[in-house]
């Protein structure tokens, strides 16, 4: 690397934000959803692949298994796996109690019927006392309310386990699925220990638009302990993007960029939605919608929910050096499935505002409003969902995430309030996983089968979307969040047929669409209009 010459960070560079070398969801930021999951799940998937790797490696190169829980580490990692293992054990033995602890919490809340929880303080398990209020609904079940800002600023919340991993497109056949393995060094990346927050990140990441000269990379990297085969200079390349943003010349621009990402833009305001930025390889080309072709600076960021393709850690950090403000849904507090989204940016180094049920933000040539959804969340009491309203440039545009019209009568009153709108996103993933896919880690019981299967991450499904349709009568309808991009599937699991379900129900939905003359379209790739 020449240290006078200018260098970009290249377009096919891939990163992985981690935390005990798994790959980074939302539900492992939070310090309790984390202990949950290291010691419930990453713990076990580990302990199962040094048990019989053999199994393991056969299920991860078969397509049909694809997002199931297999370990996809090589067989020369294998003393790397039982190393992390047993550091975990040890090193981190309090992750391990906090499990225990929230077992032991709900059996002590079992058998109380309404009767006073005081008693019960005094009974806590030390590792979560003082982080933890007992509370009862108003049907006198009782359950444990997380004090997450306290549990942030406590030795539960480890920045000091968070690391970053590179790797290039062109140099592997294929990212593997990232729930499943953990992430450790190898021949083909660069890991860096760093915790999440370090200026180090966007002074990296920045570079995909402003390069830097190989001396200044050279002393980014200074005194920063690495690991793995990728030489540093294979991240870099004296090349611009091959593709760039270019300015609004409409009244508005919205561009589709990907499973549920929007980018909606006037000449005064940038919004990005549910963000989910690929690196652009030479498979996929100008498919992709990469880094290089957003704007200088996005004034929001709005998030729909906390799912891992919405809330994507991946992309926000890589983003986190331009973005101004990021909206999320409002929290209930404190709750184990449904963690702060507020508390987990803001402690990740963004500047969040909670948006409550039909709350609305001024821009500076529009409006933002959070609407409330439903389905999606397998029936949990999950408050940290929202579909978003825009009203730019005389025009509203509704994306609505993964909702589905459970009940339409709370459609029909908002629109009672929002009027129709022209432009409705929709996701039409109407056969989700079933609920131990995502949250069987936070459960301290085994989860029934006939319950597990009954609620699913259902979204909708033609007649689901029809009656949303009917409602805000659009005069465009799009269905996106889909999972079907192909460079999405390192994180979605996802390969459909022309049979599947989610298929065949957009289908009948277009041609719906197609009857009552409303334009509608399934989206893939890339799309862009303008106003």
């Amino acid at each position: 690397m020449n240290p006078n010459e200018l260098y970009y960070l290249r377009e096919d560079a891939y990163f992985e934000p981690l935390v005990f070398k798994w790959y980074a969801w939302p539900y492992l930021i939070p310090p309790v959803s984390a202990a949950m999951n290291i010691a419930g799940r990453s713990l076990r998937l580990m302990k199962s692949f040094l048990a019989n790797h053999r199994l393991h490696l056969a299920a991860s190169r078969d397509p049909s298994l694809a997002g199931g829980d297999f370990v996809s580490c090589s067989e020369e990692q294998l003393e790397d796996v039982r190393e992390l293992v047993s550091r975990i054990e040890t090193d981190h033995a309090d992750y391990i109690a906090v499990r225990k602890a929230v077992v032991d919490i709900n059996q002590l809340l079992e058998p109380m019927k309404g009767m006073s929880l005081e008693p019960l303080y005094s009974q806590l398990p030390e590792v979560l006392r003082g982080y933890v209020e007992l509370v009862y609904d108003q049907n006198h079940s009782p359950s444990l309310r997380m004090i997450e800002g306290l549990l942030y600023e406590g030795e539960l919340y480890k920045p000091q386990e968070q690391s970053l991993a590179f790797g290039v497109l062109d140099k592997v056949k294929e990212r593997p699925f990232v729930l499943s393995s953990p992430r450790l060094p190898d021949a083909d990346h660069l890991h860096v220990e760093a915790p999440f927050v370090d200026g180090f990140v966007d002074a990296l990441f920045s570079t995909r638009d402003r390069p830097l000269s190989g001396e200044e990379i050279q002393r980014l990297f200074h005194n920063r302990p690495t690991a793995g085969g990728l030489p540093l200079a294979e991240l870099f390349t004296t090349q611009s993007p091959t593709l760039r943003h270019q300015p609004v010349v409409s009244d508005l621009r919205i561009s589709y960029l990907g499973h549920a990402g929007l980018l909606l833009e006037t000449r005064k305001t940038a919004i990005l939605v549910d963000p989910v930025i690929a690196a652009r390889d030479t498979r996929h080309g100008q498919n992709v919608v990469s880094f290089s072709e957003l704007p200088a600076t996005i004034d929001y960021v709005c998030l729909t929910h906390t799912h891992m393709d919405h809330v994507c850690i991946e992309t926000l950090l890589q983003l986190r050096y331009k973005v101004r403000k990021v909206l999320v849904p409002k929290n209930n507090g404190g709750g184990l499935v449904d963690p702060s989204l507020k508390l987990m940016l803001g402690k990740l180094g963004f500047d969040v505002a909670e948006m409550d049920e039909m709350e609305q933000v001024a821009c500076a040539d529009g409006h933002i409003r959070a609407l409330p959804f439903l389905g999606e969340h397998a029936d949990l009491n999950i408050r940290s969902k929202a579909a978003w309203l825009f009203e730019f440039a005389g025009r509203k545009i509704f994306s609505g995430a993964d909702s589905s019209s459970l009940d339409e009568r709370m459609y029909e009153r908002i629109v009672r309030v929002i009027g129709k709108v022209d432009l409705l996103f929709i996701g039409m993933e109407c056969v989700g996983a079933p609920m131990s896919w995502l949250y069987g880690s936070l459960f301290t019981k085994p989860i029934p089968r006939a319950i597990n299967e009954s609620r699913r991450f259902n979204g909708s499904d033609c007649a689901s979307a029809e009656k949303m349709i009917a409602v805000f009568e659009p005069s465009e309808a799009y269905i996106y969040a889909l999972g079907m991009e192909p460079w999405f599937k390192y994180f979605m699991g996802m390969d459909y047929d022309e049979g599947a379900r989610q298929i065949q129900e957009s289908d009948r939905l277009l041609s719906s669409c197609a009857a009552r003359g409303i334009h509608a379209e399934r989206l893939f790739a890339k799309r862009i209009w303008n106003f």
